[in-house]
């Protein structure tokens, strides 16, 4: 079985979904420290005059210490609207536009509560569904984990993966340097590493501008070009 696991982004990057769909099994890393800056309630799109804008689901003040899976948004409602209204000046130009307001309206209506990680689970699953590759996850949080005696990010992954008994992992390449080779050949579990793709599209009358969230990837390309492009890229 081939594991990954990551901190559940929203409306996450192109390679996010590279990696899922390398994977047997996902778990979604929420028992580690909500932080603010991060991708966890924030990503990009086009800018209708200049550039990129946030999209965002503003979420109540959690302390510094607060775990991923104990932050909530403020209001999900009104946070829907306020992206969608965003994604409005993508219409008349982006080919699938009606498509990716679809999908983005059914991760909101597939979060069952208010926490940020059930809303972003609700909107990596409308992607997956919509591009059609296989996502089957579950929390981190469900394990049962204890974090004592834990001496780096990357032994986190190496624990999930034995205790589901997993025989390949598999993680970003940007993360490389977390992990230790040696304790992965010493378990019996291979580690690779997927590489960041670089696709670019036509998004005219717009600057094609990088790594922006799969919502504006998704509004110029068909799911068939976006799956096929993700499943091309080599392991490292």
């Amino acid at each position: 079985m081939r594991l990954g696991i990551m901190q559940p982004y929203f409306f996450p990057y192109l390679g996010y979904f590279e990696l899922i769909a390398r994977t047997d099994r996902w778990v979604v890393l929420d028992t580690v420290q909500y932080n603010r800056k991060s991708w966890m309630n924030r990503n990009r799109i086009l800018h209708p005059n200049n550039g990129w804008q946030y999209i965002n689901a503003p979420v109540h003040h959690a302390p510094r210490g607060t775990l991923i899976e104990k932050v909530f948004v403020q209001d999900i409602d009104k946070a829907q609207n306020r992206i969608l209204a965003q994604l409005g000046h993508y219409r008349g130009h982006a080919p699938y536009y009606h498509q990716v307001i679809k999908v983005v309206q059914n991760a909101f209506t597939r979060a069952a509560d208010k926490r940020i990680s059930t809303l972003n689970i609700a909107a990596i699953e409308s992607v997956c569904d919509y591009i059609g590759i296989y996502f089957s996850w579950l929390r981190a949080s469900d394990l049962g984990l204890d974090a004592a005696n834990v001496e780096h990010a990357g032994e986190w992954a190496l624990r999930i993966s034995k205790i589901l008994g997993a025989d390949a992992y598999l993680n970003p390449i940007g993360g490389r340097e977390l992990f230790v080779p040696s304790e992965w050949d010493a378990a019996g579990i291979k580690l690779s590493f997927t590489t960041i793709p670089d696709l670019r599209y036509e998004c005219w009358p717009y600057v094609w501008e990088p790594l922006l969230s799969i919502v504006d990837v998704l509004m110029w390309l068909p799911p068939k070009v976006v799956r096929d492009e993700i499943l091309k890229k080599s392991l490292i």
